[in-house]
């Protein structure tokens, strides 16, 4: 006896639901190959608008793809950096500009100390792109061939090193330097030899001004070799017999 199938009061109903993700599935791909299209193209422009478009579809108008952000904060990084430039450059300038008011300060003191002792024949002083430069003429302390500040001239070496002692405290160079005439004693092998011995000595004097340190002095000995005028005369040759104090700006240092 064959059986009876049942009858139902209505169709099954076909469930649709997994179309939906399906779709977006799809939608999603095509969007990830037409952005991997656009993005090999040289048009930059077309690539812009493009992620606009996608970033008002799937985020609202935010997202990774928003170029115009992006180049919001390049552009902002780049206007700190610039910023930041500009003012360490300014204050830089500042800086250099108080340094500068200092030692022409401290040559203004020089000045007075060499019109007072009526010395103007003898020291000078100059600003220079080194820094302040008092140039002390050699037979102000030294006989001729030698290197020890005469007794009598200790005092006065002493006096300079008082207009040394600066606040904050700079790095100050002493230099010796000779004509060239060849040296004629046993004492010493070579005019460089004699302005070296001379920078020293003078040195020994100023650093017995305990509000000296030692460690922002040096010195130097030239000989011959850096003339301030011509050596084929007598006046000549007695302004390259010298002793040089050089002062250097706050931000230098002694080579």
């Amino acid at each position: 006896m064959a059986r009876k199938r049942k009858k139902h009061d209505h169709e099954d109903h076909v469930d649709e639901s997994w179309l939906i993700p399906y779709a977006d599935l799809l939608t999603l791909l095509l969007a990830l190959f037409i952005v991997l299209f656009a993005s090999s193209s040289i048009d930059a422009a077309k690539y812009e608008q493009m992620a606009k478009s996608f970033n008002v579809v799937f985020t609202g108008g935010t997202g990774v793809m928003d170029q115009s952000s992006m180049q919001s904060t390049e552009e902002t990084e780049n206007s700190n950096q610039t910023k930041k430039s500009a003012e360490d450059e300014e204050e830089e300038a500042k800086a250099k500009a108080r340094d500068q008011a200092v030692l022409t300060k401290v040559k203004k003191q020089v000045d007075s100390f060499i019109a007072d002792k009526k010395l103007g024949s003898k020291l000078e002083t100059k600003l220079t792109d080194e820094g302040l430069l008092i140039t002390i003429e050699d037979s102000i302390f030294f006989d001729s061939g030698r290197a020890v500040i005469r007794s009598q001239d200790v005092p006065l070496a002493k006096e300079i090193s008082k207009l040394l002692v600066i606040n904050p405290a700079r790095d100050i160079v002493i230099s010796g330097h000779t004509d060239n005439v060849p040296i004629r004693n046993s004492e010493f092998e070579s005019n460089w030899y004699l302005s070296a011995i001379r920078a020293v000595n003078f040195l020994n004097i100023l650093l017995e001004n305990s509000n000296l340190d030692q460690e922002n002095f040096s010195t130097k000995g030239y000989g011959e070799f850096k003339p301030i005028a011509s050596n084929d005369t007598a006046e000549g040759r007695s302004k390259n017999r010298r002793v040089e104090v050089l002062i250097l700006p706050i931000e230098k240092k002694a080579k």
